[in-house]
């Protein structure tokens, strides 16, 4: 047993082989965020006080509605996996399964509802 390495010994236990991968993502998704937001506060700022009729009117233009949907489909994705790491990392058994299940569901509902929304206020 003195001959076997360090990381020979550890091979095999602790990781999901999905780390790096999820360490990613959130990351992009946080790039994007940091571009978009400012974006969607200056096009959503803009909006804010005016009558139905000038909010309509601006978010039937492109350049409004493709920010405001891709910094709602971003976030949403970003919002999901943070809530991923904070569950798994606090929670343990059936009680994990139970929330990862729930807050999915709940992040990407609330994503689609307000896409929904968004599209309704554009067309």
């Amino acid at each position: 047993m003195p001959y076997i390495t360090d990381r020979k010994r550890v091979t095999g236990f602790g990781s999901a082989h999905s780390g790096t991968q999820h360490f990613w993502r959130v990351t992009i998704s946080s790039v994007a965020l940091l571009i978009l937001v400012p974006f969607f506060v200056f096009t959503f700022g803009t909006a804010v006080g005016e009558p139905w009729e000038v909010v309509v009117a601006y978010y039937s233009r492109p350049f409004p509605a493709l920010i405001a949907a891709l910094t709602l489909a971003v976030g949403w994705y970003h919002f999901a996996k943070g809530v991923h790491v904070l569950i798994t990392d606090y929670s343990r058994g059936m009680t994990r399964k139970i929330l990862l299940i729930g807050a999915h569901i709940l992040c990407y509902a609330a994503a689609l509802v307000s896409l929904w929304a968004l599209v309704r206020l554009a067309l």
